[in-house]
């Protein structure tokens, strides 16, 4: 995603947080008059991911040769030398200090490197910001960093341990995009369902949920980006069987199927648990999708035990698979694991997609004929493109006002799309 704000561009990589958290730089870049800058908000989830980052450097300093570079996000957070090494960048600020406005108002104290130890921070970012680019729904950060140690996982060290934002604070941001027009609003964070633990009282994920439909009656549509089903409590099943404004859609971080492996990513749920989440929560809310997130080739993961992948994905019906062949992170538990090859790790990745997409052709299948509640989310040479409640991409065959919401009988499909 690229912003361009008053002649400095932000370039974000990432995450829907990143996405969040590019907003909040972009508005106080725009506070602070920033002239002629570059700012790439990095991602260090993948190997993948900081190549892209880098590369992206080279490119836009090409096209804008004048322009400073600053790189912050968690790829800078976790390894600043990658950057400091590279003649293009400027400066280089951490996580933390991204969403400070002194950061911005103080440029030039920044110098070369500002980088705070992150495992001790203990503020979270408040910060209000009006809008959210172009996009047809706005993403709002409830909760940052990660108090588990998955052995795949190097995030925590780019976002430090798990801190909560008031619930207060959640309710502003929510009423001031509501406001602004949007009809459709993404909790986002690092570990959301863990949402609460650092807070005065505790108050569990479920309740802020129920706390923010309550407070904002005038928002339409709240979706939960991804969740982790060892962490439900039963109020939550209380919001899938009767809050009609949570979104029919669970994005579940799963990343196998396979329990010796989970144990082995240290990963707080197995096979059984994952299953008896899925059913319950389509037995509470028959239309409810699921997609999940996978990781193809963990260290040491056999046939057998990626078969075990592949048959958990039609045993929970999942049908929007995020695939991540795994990825060596210098630092985690399991890149000093017996490794899997890279060729066998890209062949399981490519399976798992190819069964994504199956899955997907065969719900998509089973919505033709239907009305379906659809957020419009852009507009391209005489169609409009938008998402149904549980998630399925649409196409329509007229021009609709994008963020609005329309009720439209599905007349047809093909692997990718429903057509309205």
């Amino acid at each position: 995603m690229e912003s361009n704000n008053r002649n400095s561009i932000i370039i974000n990589f990432g995450c829907r947080l990143n996405a969040y958290e590019s907003e909040v730089i972009k508005s106080l870049v725009k506070k602070n008059s920033i002239q002629n800058t570059l700012i790439f908000n990095t991602c260090a989830v993948t190997k993948e991911a900081e190549r892209q980052a880098q590369q992206a450097i080279r490119k836009y300093k090409k096209i804008y040769p004048k322009m400073n570079i600053i790189v912050t996000g968690c790829s800078s957070q976790i390894n600043p030398s990658k950057y400091l090494s590279m003649k293009e960048v400027n400066s280089i600020i951490g996580n933390d200090e991204k969403i400070k406005n002194e950061t911005w108002s103080n440029l030039e104290s920044v110098k070369y490197k500002k980088i705070n130890n992150i495992m001790k921070v203990k503020r979270v970012n408040e910060n209000i910001i009006n809008n959210f680019s172009d996009n047809s729904r706005a993403y709002v950060e409830i909760q940052q960093g990660c108090n588990h140690r998955c052995t795949y996982c190097i995030i925590p060290f780019g976002r430090g341990n798990s801190r909560s934002v008031p619930i207060n604070i959640i309710v502003k941001r929510i009423k001031t995009m509501v406001f602004n027009g949007f009809n459709e609003i993404v909790l986002t964070g690092v570990d959301i369902t863990d949402y609460g633990i650092d807070l005065p009282g505790k108050p569990t994920f479920s309740n802020m949920v129920k706390r923010v439909l309550k407070m904002v009656p005038e928002l339409k549509q709240l979706r939960l980006s991804s969740i982790d089903c060892a962490e439900i409590d039963d109020d939550f099943w209380d919001l899938i069987q009767y809050e009609e404004r949570l979104m029919p859609h669970l994005h579940i971080s799963l990343q196998s199927g396979d329990d010796l492996i989970l144990k082995r990513m240290k990963r707080r749920h197995n096979r059984k648990k994952a299953i008896k989440f899925c059913e319950k929560a389509k037995k509470l809310r028959p239309n409810i999708v699921f997609g999940a997130d996978l990781i193809a080739g963990f260290p040491t993961e056999t046939d057998n035990m990626f078969d075990m992948t592949c048959s958990l994905i039609k045993e929970c019906n999942l049908t929007y698979l995020h695939v991540f062949p795994y990825s060596q992170r210098i630092g985690t538990s399991a890149n000093k694991m017996p490794q899997v090859s890279n060729e066998i790790k890209k062949s399981r990745g490519s399976f798992l997609r190819k069964l994504g997409e199956e899955q997907l052709s065969k719900y998509l299948k089973t919505l033709v004929g239907k009305e379906k509640t659809i957020l419009i989310e852009k507009n391209i040479e005489g169609f409009s493109f938008g998402k149904t409640q549980e998630y399925a991409p649409v196409k329509i065959n007229k021009i609709l006002e994008k963020r609005k919401l329309f009720n439209l009988a599905i007349k047809s499909e093909n692997k990718k799309f429903l057509f309205a």
